[in-house]
């Protein structure tokens, strides 16, 4: 049994999964709320806020990190605080990863609402003893990319993501020039690379996965998923020289 519903079940709340279907207009609100706020950080500023999440409600130190999988056991019984702690603290990750899968802004701000809808809706789903809550986000993240790319067969590609440009900015205007012609560069490259690639290579080198976590998202062996990295990262070499 997985071990979310046994901690529900053995502490004898019971879930109205009535309910779901009523809150989703709701749950929407909650996510564009989130991500308008997130938007305005930095990736990195967002990690540091992400370690240090806890419920809005509570009555706990706010030094006192709380956990996914208590926030998770909080999602299953319907708190809306607990869900919008996880969707700001995962926000930034599966955003940043379905970007680097989809290549513009509108795809990756649809695919990740979705995400955390679903994170919403299938909270019980989740096996705290096979995979920790990211990887299991990224894992229904990539299953929802793979699944758009193969019926979009041409990515629609901009410039950069929000806080990506934000991230570049430099008071020296030439060296600013020449790292977004070379982030431009790296993009296109990274785009035109297969989408199995695109994908081991973003969640190893970008997403910071080890190859078993990678190779459990992608639903691969840890075997087909090195010598994925490895292509791309000879493509993208080859790329990269030609291009200079």
């Amino acid at each position: 049994m997985n071990s979310i519903a046994q901690g529900i079940r053995s502490a004898g709340i019971q879930v109205d999964s009535s309910k779901t279907p009523s809150l989703t207009a709701r749950i929407d609100e909650s996510y564009d709320k989130v991500y308008d706020d997130a938007g305005s950080t930095t990736p990195d500023q967002s990690r540091r806020q992400g370690t240090s999440a806890t419920l809005s409600n509570s009555n706990e130190p706010s030094n006192i990190e709380i956990t996914d999988r208590e926030l998770m056991q909080a999602v299953c019984v319907g708190s809306r605080s607990a869900y919008q702690s996880l969707v700001k603290r995962h926000l930034k990750s599966i955003s940043h990863y379905a970007y680097r899968l989809l290549g513009n802004q509108k795809d990756t701000q649809d695919i990740t609402q979705e995400v955390f809808l679903r994170l919403w809706i299938n909270a019980q789903k989740w096996n705290t003893e096979k995979s920790k809550l990211t990887t299991w986000l990224h894992r229904i993240a990539h299953n929802l990319c793979i699944d758009y790319l193969r019926k979009h067969t041409r990515m629609q590609t901009q410039d950069s993501f929000d806080d990506e440009a934000a991230d570049s900015s430099s008071n020296n205007e030439e060296s600013t020039e020449e790292t977004n012609d070379k982030t431009k560069l790296l993009r296109e490259a990274l785009s035109a690379l297969p989408e199995n690639q695109r994908s081991a290579l973003t969640l190893c080198h970008y997403q910071g996965f080890s190859n078993k976590e990678a190779a459990a998202i992608m639903n691969i062996s840890v075997k087909a998923l090195e010598s994925s990295v490895a292509r791309a990262k000879l493509s993208l070499r080859e790329k990269l020289t030609s291009s200079s």
